[in-house]
């Protein structure tokens, strides 16, 4: 049953067997897994329920809708933009499909430098296998290979570098290109349209508009979810609460919300770890003008990567993809205004973007940001451009820069407040001598993780390798928070790959298995 709390008359409290803060992949998949197993589930989440008849393709409209903030959560020095869904589905109803494995480097970093134990792809791949034929996650089709994304393989062929096409979950997909304002069809495999109505169906109960306020911890135990109705009309607490008294807790709102709720609640933090070791895979991004149509708005958002640079030895890895180019979005990564705005958002048609993701969390000593939370108990996310993270924008930006030009644009811009304007290699080194750091540029994050981190040392991890909080007995963690550094890919198959495998975790607490 889905309640919408904002239309509640009174307050509620209700018991169950597990509530699960948030709908995204992490809190879906587990959801799913525990209801179908005949647990009562009560799912928590901030944002509203939204159906493929509400998705008009429209900026104006998608972003106050399903995104955290109205899509202007941003680092406390506005350096960084945060991309972050807020609606039943999380983030997963708004990316852009794209799904990869964890590396199994990764996995081993994180057994042989964070003591995490149990997790490697001998024990996840049943679990990815399970998730791929379920969202029906396949190669993207050559014919769904768009303008943009082929100027990325292009140019990647000519320069001899990586290259492979993506796989995504969705399933009689129309090629739209606006994966990022909700599918109007229906045809992505999101927690919307698959893991949260099959919860429903086995008997989840589901509060939407429900901000989980704070956790009540009484004797190492949850006792209760304090979760606060809000108006979708200002995102204020109407005055209602919906409280929720689980035998099991899951918290799975992401890597900002989530160290935000134990941070509110003074709980769970004896170690000073809750809310640090944040990483973003921050983005940043080179746009070619070319002389032919790109319509870079139209088509599969993500349909080719290269992970050629994923591992630079001492340096920051990155990885390069696509991003669609729609108007909205557009025109805040230009860094431009009036007629010089106008001129760049005329030339829409035939833009083309390449954007480098950086890999943090790796070096020695690299601790990426902190969530604390502010007057207000809204989470504040601070993210310091380190000279480690400016040599990987750089590099990053220079070798997306190769790969526009080798494809043939006619011109490579660089994202700067003053723009760095590229007509042939000769001129790569005056994208060298740019300035890099906060707010000279413009850098996005479409994948937080972190905040929350397993491993086997109490003292320097939040959650033990299987998940459960260190110091409260019934409180689990299930999202991207738990990871002890970025994953290096997308992280949305790894999120869900570790929600299945830990939902047989929350079941033997639970005295289930």
């Amino acid at each position: 049953m889905i309640l919408d709390a904002s239309k509640l008359a009174a307050s509620v409290d209700v018991s169950c067997d597990v509530a699960v803060v948030g709908t995204g992949a992490g809190g879906a998949i587990t959801a799913r897994a525990l209801a179908r197993a005949g647990a009562r589930v009560v799912l928590l989440e901030e944002g509203g329920h939204h159906e493929s008849r509400e998705f008009e393709m429209e900026e104006a409209k998608a972003f106050p809708m399903l995104y955290q903030e109205d899509g202007n959560r941003a680092t406390a020095d506005l350096a960084i933009m945060v991309l972050q869904g807020r609606s039943v589905g999380g983030s997963t109803t708004v990316n852009w499909t794209t799904c990869f494995r964890t590396p199994g480097h990764v996995l081993e970093h994180w057994r042989t430098r964070h003591g995490v134990e149990g997790l490697d792809e001998a024990a996840l791949t049943p679990h990815w296998e399970e998730i791929e034929r379920y969202l029906n996650i396949q190669e993207v089709p050559e014919s769904y290979v768009n303008r943009n994304n082929g100027r990325l393989w292009d140019g990647l062929g000519a320069l001899g570098w990586q290259r492979q096409r993506i796989r995504r979950n969705v399933y009689g997909c129309q090629n739209s290109g606006y994966c990022g304002m909700g599918c109007p069809v229906d045809a992505k495999q999101s927690m919307l349209v698959t893991a949260i109505p099959d919860a429903l169906r086995s008997g989840a109960d589901l509060y939407t508009y429900c901000r989980a306020q704070t956790v009540e911890v009484r004797g190492g135990r949850v006792a209760g979810i304090v979760g606060v109705a809000l108006d979708p009309a200002t995102w204020r607490p109407t005055g209602r609460t919906v409280r929720v008294r689980p035998k099991i807790c899951v918290l799975s709102g992401g890597a900002i919300n989530t160290p935000a709720i134990l941070l509110r609640s003074r709980a769970g933090n004896e170690n000073g770890r809750v809310g640090r070791r944040t990483f973003l895979h921050p983005v940043v991004a080179m746009v070619g003008i070319h002389r032919e149509p790109i319509q870079a708005f139209y088509g599969a958002p993500q349909s080719v990567s290269s992970h050629q640079f994923a591992r630079r030895g001492d340096a920051m890895g990155f990885f390069f993809e696509t991003a669609p180019v729609h108007p909205m979005l557009g025109a805040l990564a230009l860094n431009a205004f009036g007629a010089p705005l106008r001129e760049q958002i005329a030339r829409l048609p035939s833009i083309s973007a390449v954007i480098t993701l950086l890999i943090d969390g790796f070096g020695e000593g690299e601790e990426g940001g902190t969530v604390t939370v502010g007057a207000d108990g809204m989470p504040v996310l601070d993210y310091p451009f380190t000279p480690r993270l400016a040599e990987a924008a750089r590099a990053g930006q220079e070798g997306a820069a190769k790969i526009l030009l080798a494809a043939g644009a006619a011109q490579v811009r660089s994202l700067h407040a003053k723009p760095v304007v590229l007509a042939s290699p000769a001129d790569l080194p005056r994208l060298a001598a740019a300035p890099f750091g906060p707010n000279l540029l413009s850098v996005f994050t479409a994948h937080q993780m972190g905040g929350c981190a397993m491993g086997g040392d109490p003292a320097t991890s939040v959650v033990r390798s299987d998940l459960r909080h260190h110091r409260i007995e019934n409180l689990f963690v299930i999202d991207g928070s738990v990871f002890p550094t970025s994953v290096g890919v997308n992280p949305q198959l790894s999120i869900y790959g570790l929600a299945s495998w830990a939902a047989p975790h929350v079941l033997r607490a639970l005295g289930r298995a």
